[in-house]
């Protein structure tokens, strides 16, 4: 099997666009927030109270949106075409959903929380360590073996499939949303709408109003992903069937 994603060059993952190196960068960036986060009180600074949990709060929004939208995509997306085309698809990916739905369960009870409160701390370095332990499992496990069955092309294609649906996706947890299609598209289209005007709420500036944009087209992007998606399901698995036939070369 193709080694950990981690170590592989932009060609060795499919080249620019691909879904690996999607999934490589999101990881890069939720990992770089995190320690942001915990570092946030230690480090030295002349700002004020107020003011570093200010910027904590936003490091965490940043965060929690990032988190969700990148795993629904996979449960939507990804997760899918590693069930056909991998013998080990069906119980690799049923663990990390598990790992997703822890998660998404504790990320709920610090949301939930009263900001004051002395577990909420906990709670969130537990959340880390899931998090950190997902993206190992998926750059070691998961995404190795979509390495190894899909050419090029169908991991840009993948790619763009889970982008689409990425840039729609829920950004809040709502533990009480199935992991799996058609169940999480159904809700998490819906949910979708209303978690971004939350996050429009929360925000300030230009940004402001590109999350006013996105907030008014998930179904119409998430629909459009859907169908490239499918596309690329379909695909994956004749190109799997062809392989298996005697004689024929991939």
């Amino acid at each position: 099997m193709t080694p950990t994603i981690a170590e592989q060059s932009a060609a060795d993952l499919g080249g620019e666009g691909s879904i690996l190196l999607r999934q490589r960068r999101d990881h890069a960036e939720l990992d770089r927030l995190m320690n942001a986060y915990l570092a946030a009180d230690t480090t030295e600074t002349s700002d004020t109270t107020d003011a570093i949990d200010s910027y904590r709060e936003r490091l965490w929004q940043d965060i929690v949106q990032l988190v969700f939208s990148h795993a629904f995509a996979e449960e939507t997306v990804l997760w899918p075409v590693l069930r056909r085309v991998s013998p080990a698809g069906e119980d690799l990916t049923a663990r990390v959903e598990e790992e997703h739905q822890a998660i998404n369960d504790l990320l709920a009870q610090v949301e939930k929380a009263d900001p004051d409160d002395p577990r909420r701390r906990a709670w969130i370095e537990d959340a880390f360590t899931l998090v950190r332990q997902d993206i190992r499992d998926e750059e070691d496990e998961l995404l190795p073996r979509l390495r190894d069955a899909l050419g090029d092309r169908q991991l840009r294609r993948l790619g763009a499939a889970w982008e689409a649906v990425r840039r729609t996706a829920p950004t809040r947890p709502h533990p009480a949303v199935p992991r799996r299609p058609p169940g999480n598209a159904v809700l998490g289209v819906a949910l979708s709408g209303f978690d971004r005007l939350r996050d429009l709420a929360r925000a300030r500036g230009p940004s402001a109003r590109r999350a006013g944009l996105s907030a008014g087209v998930p179904v119409v992007a998430a629909g459009a992903a859907v169908l490239v998606w499918r596309a690329v399901v379909r695909r994956g698995t004749r190109c799997r069937r062809v392989a298996a036939r005697p004689g024929s070369k991939r």
